[in-house]
């Protein structure tokens, strides 16, 4: 079994795996179901834009413009958003037949903006972008992963390594959507609650605690002391969530 690789625990922000960048669909239980289902996916949408915005992705320095990269999330790191939910019954219904998946939500990425590159939280997952409105192909929208460059097509997933560097850009004139999920690899489906306490532990750390400046300067280890620390507070957190559905 290959170990698990967590960025919050690894300064470098480069995952030294050997895995390819990207994965083929059809290796995923799942895809097969969502696609044969994505008019009702889009519909569900649609309906909700028609009424609501959806919430910028709170980590701004990670684009190219304000507010461009904008989401709604059903389900995060195993955290139940039944509130957002409640919008998407079909959905929620579909997410909930696998219980691999983590996460869950949809985003649109503004025209003539970009995701800045990055690397992911951990290696223990697959990233997978289902294509529900897309502007355009290669070169004015697509996305990277490493060194190789692919676009999104409607109706069809991309699945990557997320822990590998990636960036995405629209340099369109329109809107691109995509339904994005989070799947628990094969070889990691055991260690479920330990991933997800241990990415929400990150998500928490970056949201909150560098916005308020407490870890400026702080050695690697202190950061790290920090993390393992917070983790199992984290997986109560997510329990209790789910269970008095607190996020409702």
């Amino acid at each position: 079994m290959r170990k698990i690789w967590f960025s919050i625990y690894d300064f470098t922000f480069n995952y030294p795996g050997s895995e390819p960048p990207f994965a083929k669909p059809e290796t995923l239980g799942f895809t097969a179901d969502f696609v044969d289902k994505i008019d009702t996916i889009r519909q569900e949408l649609h309906q909700y834009l028609s009424q609501h915005h959806l919430q910028s992705y709170f980590n701004t320095s990670m684009v190219s413009k304000q507010n461009s990269w904008r989401t709604i999330a059903l389900k995060t790191w195993s955290v139940e958003l039944f509130k957002n939910q409640a919008a998407f019954p079909y959905t929620t219904a579909l997410i909930n037949k696998y219980p691999e998946i983590v996460s869950a939500s949809f985003n649109l990425l503004e025209p003539n903006s970009r995701i800045l590159p990055h690397c992911g939280d951990t290696n223990a997952i697959y990233r997978c972008h289902l294509g529900l409105d897309i502007p355009a192909g290669l070169p004015d929208c697509g996305f990277r992963v490493k060194d190789d460059t692919r676009p999104w097509e409607n109706n069809k997933w991309l699945v990557f390594m997320d822990a590998y560097n990636h960036e995405a850009w629209n340099n369109t004139g329109r809107e691109r959507y995509i339904f994005l999920v989070d799947v628990m690899r094969d070889e990691f489906r055991g260690k479920k609650n330990l991933v997800c306490s241990t990415v929400l532990t990150s998500l928490f750390l970056q949201k909150r605690l560098d916005k308020r400046r407490l870890f400026n300067g702080k050695p690697p280890a202190f950061l790290k002391l920090a993390a393992w620390l917070l983790r199992p507070m984290a997986l109560l957190s997510l329990k209790l969530g789910n269970l008095f559905r607190i996020y409702s």
